[in-house]
Protein backbone atom coordinates (compact mmCIF):
# COMPACT_ATOMS: atom_id res chain seq x y z
CA UNK A 1 0.00 0.00 0.00
CA UNK A 2 1.45 3.38 -0.98
CA UNK A 3 0.28 6.94 -0.66
CA UNK A 4 -0.69 9.10 -3.59
CA UNK A 5 2.30 10.15 -5.66
CA UNK A 6 2.91 13.88 -5.62
CA UNK A 7 4.66 14.81 -8.84
CA UNK A 8 3.33 18.27 -9.58
CA UNK A 9 0.96 20.76 -8.03
CA UNK A 10 -0.88 23.24 -10.20
CA UNK A 11 -2.74 26.28 -8.97
CA UNK A 12 -2.77 29.98 -8.36
CA UNK A 13 -0.55 31.58 -5.73
CA UNK A 14 -1.10 33.32 -2.42
CA UNK A 15 1.64 35.83 -1.55
CA UNK A 16 2.49 36.09 2.14
CA UNK A 17 5.52 38.40 2.45
CA UNK A 18 7.57 38.62 5.62
CA UNK A 19 10.25 36.63 7.42
CA UNK A 20 10.15 34.60 10.66
CA UNK A 21 6.41 33.90 10.54
CA UNK A 22 6.09 31.46 13.42
CA UNK A 23 3.60 28.72 14.24
CA UNK A 24 1.87 30.86 16.86
CA UNK A 25 0.98 33.36 14.15
CA UNK A 26 -0.13 30.58 11.82
CA UNK A 27 -2.32 28.91 14.49
CA UNK A 28 -2.60 30.77 17.83
CA UNK A 29 -2.10 28.66 20.97
CA UNK A 30 -5.71 28.90 22.17
CA UNK A 31 -6.75 26.63 19.29
CA UNK A 32 -4.55 23.73 20.41
CA UNK A 33 -7.01 22.30 22.94
CA UNK A 34 -8.94 20.11 20.48
CA UNK A 35 -8.03 16.43 20.19
CA UNK A 36 -8.56 16.37 16.41
CA UNK A 37 -7.65 18.76 13.63
CA UNK A 38 -11.24 19.12 12.45
CA UNK A 39 -11.96 22.77 11.73
CA UNK A 40 -8.40 23.92 12.50
CA UNK A 41 -8.35 25.84 9.20
CA UNK A 42 -10.59 28.44 10.88
CA UNK A 43 -7.66 29.33 13.15
CA UNK A 44 -5.30 30.04 10.24
CA UNK A 45 -3.74 33.47 10.87
CA UNK A 46 -6.97 34.35 12.71
CA UNK A 47 -5.45 37.05 14.97
CA UNK A 48 -3.84 38.82 12.04
CA UNK A 49 -6.94 38.46 9.91
CA UNK A 50 -9.06 40.13 12.59
CA UNK A 51 -6.78 43.17 12.57
CA UNK A 52 -5.86 43.21 8.88
CA UNK A 53 -8.93 43.42 6.61
CA UNK A 54 -6.85 42.92 3.46
CA UNK A 55 -4.89 39.92 4.74
CA UNK A 56 -3.93 37.71 1.75
CA UNK A 57 -5.87 34.76 3.20
CA UNK A 58 -9.09 36.79 2.95
CA UNK A 59 -8.33 38.69 -0.24
CA UNK A 60 -10.85 37.55 -2.89
CA UNK A 61 -8.15 37.96 -5.55
CA UNK A 62 -6.27 34.96 -4.10
CA UNK A 63 -9.27 32.81 -3.23
CA UNK A 64 -8.66 29.17 -4.12
CA UNK A 65 -4.88 29.59 -4.32
CA UNK A 66 -3.00 26.31 -3.85
CA UNK A 67 0.63 27.46 -3.61
CA UNK A 68 1.68 29.90 -0.88
CA UNK A 69 4.76 32.08 -1.30
CA UNK A 70 6.43 32.82 2.04
CA UNK A 71 9.67 34.41 3.28
CA UNK A 72 12.60 33.23 5.35
CA UNK A 73 12.37 30.87 8.36
CA UNK A 74 8.67 30.20 7.85
CA UNK A 75 7.13 27.96 10.53
CA UNK A 76 9.63 28.73 13.28
CA UNK A 77 8.67 28.51 16.94
CA UNK A 78 6.88 25.55 18.48
CA UNK A 79 6.67 22.12 16.87
CA UNK A 80 2.86 22.13 16.78
CA UNK A 81 1.37 20.07 13.96
CA UNK A 82 -1.66 22.35 13.91
CA UNK A 83 0.09 24.92 11.71
CA UNK A 84 0.65 22.68 8.65
CA UNK A 85 -2.71 21.01 9.25
CA UNK A 86 -4.46 24.40 9.15
CA UNK A 87 -2.68 25.32 5.92
CA UNK A 88 -3.49 21.97 4.29
CA UNK A 89 -7.13 22.02 5.39
CA UNK A 90 -7.48 25.60 4.15
CA UNK A 91 -6.45 24.36 0.71
CA UNK A 92 -2.70 25.05 0.54
CA UNK A 93 -1.04 22.15 -1.30
CA UNK A 94 2.54 23.47 -1.36
CA UNK A 95 4.74 26.17 0.15
CA UNK A 96 7.51 28.03 -1.67
CA UNK A 97 9.89 30.10 0.44
CA UNK A 98 13.46 31.13 1.12
CA UNK A 99 13.81 28.79 4.11
CA UNK A 100 11.67 26.80 6.55
CA UNK A 101 11.97 25.74 10.17
CA UNK A 102 13.09 22.12 10.18
CA UNK A 103 10.33 20.65 12.37
CA UNK A 104 7.64 22.57 10.52
CA UNK A 105 8.99 21.26 7.20
CA UNK A 106 8.95 17.72 8.59
CA UNK A 107 5.36 18.10 9.76
CA UNK A 108 4.38 19.35 6.31
CA UNK A 109 6.09 16.38 4.67
CA UNK A 110 4.19 13.98 6.95
CA UNK A 111 0.85 15.21 5.57
CA UNK A 112 1.93 15.50 1.94
CA UNK A 113 2.57 19.24 1.67
CA UNK A 114 5.84 19.88 -0.19
CA UNK A 115 7.95 22.77 1.08
CA UNK A 116 10.46 23.96 -1.49
CA UNK A 117 12.97 26.78 -1.48
CA UNK A 118 14.01 29.41 -3.99
CA UNK A 119 16.58 32.20 -3.75
CA UNK A 120 15.47 35.47 -2.10
CA UNK A 121 15.28 37.43 -5.37
CA UNK A 122 13.28 34.67 -7.02
CA UNK A 123 10.88 34.65 -4.08
CA UNK A 124 10.45 38.42 -4.24
CA UNK A 125 9.70 38.19 -7.95
CA UNK A 126 7.06 35.49 -7.32
CA UNK A 127 5.39 37.55 -4.60
CA UNK A 128 5.42 40.74 -6.69
CA UNK A 129 4.08 39.16 -9.84
CA UNK A 130 1.35 37.33 -7.92
CA UNK A 131 0.30 40.59 -6.28
CA UNK A 132 0.20 42.25 -9.69
CA UNK A 133 -1.58 39.37 -11.42
CA UNK A 134 -3.33 36.98 -9.00
CA UNK A 135 -4.62 34.87 -11.91
CA UNK A 136 -1.17 33.53 -12.82
CA UNK A 137 -1.25 29.73 -12.87
CA UNK A 138 1.79 28.02 -11.39
CA UNK A 139 3.00 24.45 -11.79
CA UNK A 140 5.29 23.23 -9.04
CA UNK A 141 7.03 20.24 -10.62
CA UNK A 142 8.69 18.05 -7.97
CA UNK A 143 10.14 15.72 -10.58
CA UNK A 144 11.82 18.46 -12.64
CA UNK A 145 12.61 20.62 -9.58
CA UNK A 146 11.15 23.68 -11.25
CA UNK A 147 8.28 26.09 -10.75
CA UNK A 148 6.68 26.90 -14.10
CA UNK A 149 4.49 29.92 -14.89
CA UNK A 150 3.58 30.99 -18.41
CA UNK A 151 6.67 30.67 -20.58
CA UNK A 152 8.99 31.08 -17.60
CA UNK A 153 10.33 28.85 -14.84
CA UNK A 154 12.43 29.11 -11.70
CA UNK A 155 14.53 26.31 -10.15
CA UNK A 156 13.42 24.99 -6.77
CA UNK A 157 15.25 23.05 -4.07
CA UNK A 158 13.73 20.22 -2.04
CA UNK A 159 15.33 17.66 0.26
CA UNK A 160 16.12 14.66 -1.90
CA UNK A 161 14.66 12.09 0.51
CA UNK A 162 11.37 14.02 0.55
CA UNK A 163 11.41 14.46 -3.22
CA UNK A 164 11.89 10.70 -3.73
CA UNK A 165 9.13 9.87 -1.25
CA UNK A 166 6.68 12.23 -2.97
CA UNK A 167 7.53 10.85 -6.40
CA UNK A 168 7.20 7.18 -5.45
CA UNK A 169 4.29 7.59 -3.04
CA UNK A 170 6.09 6.50 0.13
CA UNK A 171 5.71 9.80 2.06
CA UNK A 172 2.79 8.64 4.26
CA UNK A 173 4.43 6.83 7.20
CA UNK A 174 1.13 5.56 8.62
CA UNK A 175 0.20 3.95 5.32
CA UNK A 176 3.69 2.46 5.16
CA UNK A 177 3.20 0.86 8.58
CA UNK A 178 -0.28 -0.45 7.74
CA UNK A 179 0.91 -1.76 4.39
CA UNK A 180 3.72 -3.68 6.10
CA UNK A 181 1.77 -4.75 9.17
CA UNK A 182 2.98 -8.35 9.17
CA UNK A 183 6.59 -7.16 9.15
CA UNK A 184 5.83 -4.61 11.87
CA UNK A 185 4.32 -7.34 14.04
CA UNK A 186 7.29 -9.59 13.41
CA UNK A 187 9.71 -6.91 14.58
CA UNK A 188 7.45 -5.98 17.52
CA UNK A 189 7.51 -9.59 18.76
CA UNK A 190 11.27 -9.25 19.20
CA UNK A 191 10.95 -6.17 21.40
CA UNK A 192 10.68 -6.77 25.17
CA UNK A 193 8.29 -3.82 25.68
CA UNK A 194 5.70 -4.98 23.08
CA UNK A 195 4.11 -7.86 25.01
CA UNK A 196 0.81 -7.54 23.12
CA UNK A 197 2.46 -8.98 20.00
CA UNK A 198 3.67 -12.20 21.66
Amino acid sequence: MSAEKIIKITGRGIPLPGDDIDTDRITPARFLKAITFDGIEKALFCDERENTPDHPIDDPAYKGGKIMFVGKNFGSGSSREHAPQALKRFGIDALVGVSFAEIFAGNCFAIGVPVVTVDPQGLQNLISQTQENPKILYELNIDKKELFYGELSIPIEIQENQRSAFLNGSWNMLQNLIGNLSKVKEIARELPYCNDFK
